[in-house]
């Protein structure tokens, strides 16, 4: 055998070796963006208008979503888990169980006003634990 159909040959095997790896993790996620300790992933997402983002706690500590209230646009409708209607109320209730998304648990908001949304977790804020949604 010469070396270029040795080559050829162990190329393939190979390739066809990391398909079946990339095979086997490829289902379809059901969140758009995730939560590690102290991290939203990723960071920042861009969606069209009409569109519904969910958020999944992905570990095993307690998080938030809360907007900045002058992160958002004016004309939007304010977003924070818990239903709180503004940054302020959000951060008083915040006692590890008000507002809070547990492991495992998802949040949603549909976004209906094109613009820069940024938002962030209460209990991990100062650890940089912010995120932004960018609305076409």
């Amino acid at each position: 055998m010469d070396r270029r159909t040795f080559l050829a040959g162990a190329s393939a095997v190979g390739i066809t070796g990391l398909a079946g790896c990339t095979a086997l993790g490829s289902g379809k996620d059901d969140y758009d963006i995730g939560m590690t300790a102290v991290a939203y992933r990723p960071p920042s997402l861009t969606v069209e208008v009409g569109d519904t983002v969910v958020w999944k706690n992905t570990s095993s500590r307690a998080h938030s979503v809360t907007a900045y209230e002058q992160g958002i646009p004016d004309e939007a409708d304010y977003f924070a888990t818990g239903d709180f209607a503004s940054e302020q109320a959000a951060r008083d209730a915040w006692d590890g169980a008000a507002g809070a998304i547990n492991s495992g648990d998802t949040y949603e908001h549909t976004f209906e006003v094109p613009g820069t949304y940024e938002y962030f977790c209460i209990p991990h804020e100062t650890g940089g634990m912010v995120g932004t949604v960018v609305v076409e």
